[in-house]
């Protein structure tokens, strides 16, 4: 399953990104992963692998892994085989914007031909590559903040989606949404943290907002986040406290790990 974590604080994000996507890895199935930061420069890099989270910090521990903010991302193939190019994060064209991604654009082909028409090209088999080229693609032609942005494409997308987009000189904001797959937002001291579920958060806060279908979230350092409709409708977010521990959210509810596995595959 593919698996999204997201922090932005007055921490390093590496190790807390890090230690989130090992904490999904649980979830099992997914065959590369992914990171992305901006560091003190505003530099955004990126980082991906094929294989495991172990292989991701073999490759990027190399490399420029400062910054506050990032977000990662383990994934499973849908688009495209289960290489390097494929793997999230993507870069959008300019390499100013990086998303990552779970669920299918289903019309991801059309949206793909028109960007072509307008001089966009491709670097992988996948729909969300298509996802933040269009989102650039709107937000170039129309002169406007990533979050507006995100809420204007999203109007053209058909499909399933949980996503996190971070951009090249705004170390300040990650913009958020989700439509059928899941999204959660920690809230910290000073600090957001995001997951696609509430593994990764819950070391660091109790405090959770569980984010609606067609709901796009602007994530500002040192502000309170901004949770709007898909319409443009803003709503209050509806903050929760989490009972459950790390162990018992991995179970998913189950007393045995080995419970959880003999059910899961029964399902399949």
């Amino acid at each position: 399953m593919c698996g999204i974590v997201g922090y932005i604080g007055n921490k390093q994000a590496y190790p807390i990104l890090i230690k989130g996507l090992q904490r999904l890895e649980y979830r099992g199935g997914y065959d590369s992963a992914g990171i992305a930061l901006i560091n003190d420069n505003d530099n955004l890099n990126l980082y991906k692998s094929k294989g495991k989270v172990a292989d991701l910090i073999h490759f990027a521990e190399k490399n420029d892994v400062s910054g506050t903010i990032g977000i990662a991302h383990t994934r499973w193939a849908t688009h495209g085989e289960p290489n390097q190019v494929n793997a999230h994060p993507h870069y959008s064209q300019s390499e100013e914007l990086v998303i990552i991604h779970n669920g299918i654009i289903e019309n991801y082909a059309v949206l793909k031909k028109g960007l072509q028409k307008h001089g966009y090209t491709f670097q992988s088999e996948t729909d969300t590559e298509v996802l933040v080229q269009l989102i650039e693609f709107v937000k170039k032609s129309n002169n406007i903040s990533l979050s507006e942005a995100v809420q204007l494409a999203l109007n053209e997308v058909v499909g399933a989606y949980a996503i996190a987009i971070i951009e090249k000189g705004n170390p300040n904001c990650i913009v958020a949404a989700r439509k059928g797959s899941p999204l959660v937002i920690g809230i910290g001291e000073n600090e957001y943290f995001l997951a696609s579920d509430a593994t990764p958060i819950i070391e660091h806060t109790n405090k959770v907002i569980y984010i609606d279908d067609e709901d796009i979230v602007t994530i500002e350092r040192d502000k309170n986040l901004i949770i709007k409709t898909i319409a443009n409708v803003e709503k209050t977010p509806e903050i929760k406290k989490l009972e459950m521990t790390i162990s018992q959210l991995e179970k998913n509810g189950y007393p045995h790990f080995m419970l959880k596995e003999i059910f899961e595959q029964q399902d399949h």
